[in-house]
């Protein structure tokens, strides 16, 4: 049967995927909120980069492994959030063998520790789980346009296998589970090359080229900054009781991925002009979520508007890119500050 813990601070917090892009950042808020973290991570996606500040930390421990094998913790553990798996369609097309097992193996191991611990579990979910909506805005009952058997087929499909997993367990009294149905999202500690369609034209940009856009580019999307995202994800884990549904976590604010490589383009003027590609397989065209139940819910909002977060990635990817002039110069400071001989 599930376990009443006392949800606040101090508690053993493990976060799968944790040196991931949302994952890095989910560990820097839960160890300013004085909880012991454990970051899981395959370094599939992952960066040792988005970690390496923490490493020092006395409450951070960093374990390399693969939520498709079975873990033996060496403490108990309070909290859970499975963030472990490839986010990006060219990330999780590489091996979607994987990806699928990552979502379903995956999910199932990770669950199995949360019972054994009478520990709670947030899944991260995606906004995927919808396909190619034909209901917009997207509300959480709706029960999405998926390709079942196509080329994204094992992350949408992975992801709503996991929620079933997640479900089943709640409505048998083994786990306190939740699910946050995630939209995209960005910000500082995105991989550039990751297939997301910021950091593609942030660095297409950067880097002086054109900048790519897939089909007629009047498809839309709805962009989230990190920090409204994990604030999202803390929320819902610590919300009593258990909702015992599924959870949007996205920014309602619409933009065509025209509209976004207009901003781009008013932020790195520099950039070259637009080069027009063929739609990608079952790429949806329009996403947007209804937050009427986070914020009902939750009391959780976004707040930060796309201009200022997008401001924030782009110096975040001006500092961090070895071709970009102003990472150079960050470099070249840094070796003069070198003592003599190294």
């Amino acid at each position: 049967m599930l376990q009443r813990k006392d949800r606040r601070k101090g508690q053993t917090i493990l976060v799968a995927g944790g040196a991931g892009f949302v994952g890095s950042h989910l560990c820097d808020a839960l160890l300013s909120q004085g909880h012991k973290v454990i970051c899981l991570d395959n370094f599939l996606t992952g960066s040792l980069a988005n970690v390496a500040p923490l490493r020092n930390h006395p409450g951070f421990t960093l374990i390399e492994h693969d939520v498709c094998d079975w873990l033996e913790m060496s403490e108990p553990v309070d909290q859970i959030y499975n963030l472990a798996c490839a986010a990006s369609p060219p990330a999780y097309q590489a091996d979607p063998v994987h990806t699928m097992m990552t979502c379903v193996k995956g999910t199932g191991n990770l669950l199995t520790l949360a019972e054994q611990n009478g520990a709670r579990l947030l899944l991260a979910s995606t906004s995927e789980v919808y396909g190619d909506p034909e209901v917009h805005p997207q509300p959480e009952d709706y029960r999405g346009n998926v390709n079942c058997t196509g080329p994204r087929a094992c992350y949408d499909e992975g992801k709503r296998a996991a929620e079933a997993l997640c479900f089943d367990m709640l409505r048998t009294g083994r786990v306190d589970a939740r699910v946050a149905r995630i939209f995209n999202t960005y910000g500082p500690r995105m991989q550039p090359k990751d297939g997301r369609i910021i950091s593609n034209l942030i660095v297409q940009a950067l880097s002086g080229k054109s900048l790519t856009i897939y089909g007629t580019g009047e498809q839309t999307r709805s962009f989230c900054f990190v920090s409204d995202l994990v604030a999202g994800l803390i929320a819902l884990m610590q919300i009593d009781p258990n909702p015992e549904v599924p959870v949007n976590l996205g920014n309602p604010g619409e933009f065509s991925i025209n509209e976004l490589a207009g901003l781009v383009k008013d932020e790195i003027p520099e950039c070259k002009g637009l080069v027009y590609r063929p739609l990608p397989q079952d790429d949806p065209k329009r996403r947007r979520p209804n937050i009427d139940r986070a914020q009902s819910l939750l009391n959780w909002s976004p707040k930060v508007p796309l201009h200022d977060g997008l401001r924030q990635t782009i110096d975040w990817f001006e500092q961090t890119l070895p071709t970009h002039p102003a990472s150079r110069a960050k470099k070249e400071i840094s070796l003069a500050n070198l003592p003599a001989g190294e």
